[in-house]
């Protein structure tokens, strides 16, 4: 099997900046929701965020999965969008806003552990220290001292960080024939048929009158936050390494609590910035660090090479 070829310095950096646009926009997304959807109707942004998106983009593809990308659409859409948005939205609704964020920022852990046993990648010492690094940052940026914690919520939490830390992984993993643009509606459509039963029966019928004001902000959440965003986020995780992609991922916190300040006039303290200052710090340093692949096996008879020091072998 041949080894595709790795893009160039300049192409790395256009391609991270390009990734990284994706959780920029999703910070966008609380601001969006509080002040231009209904209440209380998440699951309903959630089918109208990547539904209409993902038939869009078939629309302008025209093209359908064939073989076993199928059940392979199948199991991404489920990992990356609907169970990932189901999850998160009980997570949403049994904890504050902090802790749900805390809890998802260990996802670049679990894409490092993932990467190592799925696809080879080395789990360094320095990986780890940036994913804690990045977990300390969001934790100080959005965590309250009088947060209060539910069992429930922190697994909801959790598993969302564990379902979109598998499709990350999985996405790299399966590599699609077909254009960017199908693979990304294909993932998206199965996502939201899948969280369409579930919005009817949680939260009932779309609302009967929608404002011009609920319409805009269902649009941009469809097409800017969805079928862009995850064209750009799947684009990088096929020409960068999953965790370089997962820990830009912490910049949607980091873009929600700026938008906050912004544009709705919320305080930042003290600890809230540096918090900030270590979360980009974390985003810098995970991109700085090269990614190579594990050292392959010794042929029989014949010892392993060693391990550099500081790195963890993973088998």
């Amino acid at each position: 099997m041949n080894t595709p070829a790795l893009p160039s310095a300049p192409g790395m950096r256009t391609a991270t900046w390009l990734t990284a646009l994706a959780p920029a926009i999703w910070g966008s997304t609380y601001l969006v929701t509080t002040q231009l959807l209904p209440p209380e109707r998440p699951l309903l942004a959630a089918v109208l965020r990547a539904l209409p998106a993902g038939l869009l983009l078939l629309l302008i593809t025209r093209r359908l999965p064939r073989g076993d990308w199928w059940w392979k659409s199948l199991v991404l859409g489920a990992l990356n969008i609907g169970a990932f948005f189901a999850l998160l939205f009980i997570a949403a609704y049994r904890l504050p806003g902090g802790v749900a964020a805390t809890v998802g920022s260990v996802q670049p852990l679990l894409v490092a552990g993932l990467s190592a046993a799925l696809l080879g990648q080395r789990l360094t010492l320095r990986t780890l220290l940036v994913c804690v690094t990045g977990i300390a940052g969001v934790a100080m940026l959005v965590l309250r001292a009088d947060a209060r914690l539910d069992a429930l919520g922190i697994a909801a939490a959790l598993g969302g960080a564990v379902v979109m830390a598998s499709g990350v992984v999985l996405s790299k993993r399966w590599t699609s024939p077909a254009p960017l643009l199908a693979t990304t509606g294909w993932q998206l459509v199965a996502g939201g048929l899948l969280l369409l039963p579930v919005a009817l029966f949680v939260e009932g019928p779309p609302p009967a009158t929608l404002s011009t004001e609920n319409l805009i902000g269902y649009v941009y959440l469809s097409v800017i936050g969805a079928a862009l965003a995850y064209t750009l986020w799947f684009r990088g995780i096929s020409t960068l390494s999953p965790t370089k992609v997962t820990f830009l991922g912490l910049l949607s916190p980091l873009v929600a609590a700026s938008l906050g300040w912004i544009a709705l006039g919320q305080q930042l303290t003290v600890p809230q910035l540096l918090g900030g200052a270590l979360t980009l710090a974390a985003v810098t340093l995970a991109q700085l660090h090269p990614s190579r692949p594990a050292p392959s096996r010794a042929p029989a008879g014949r010892p392993a090479p060693p391990v550099p020091a500081g790195q963890i072998r993973i088998h």
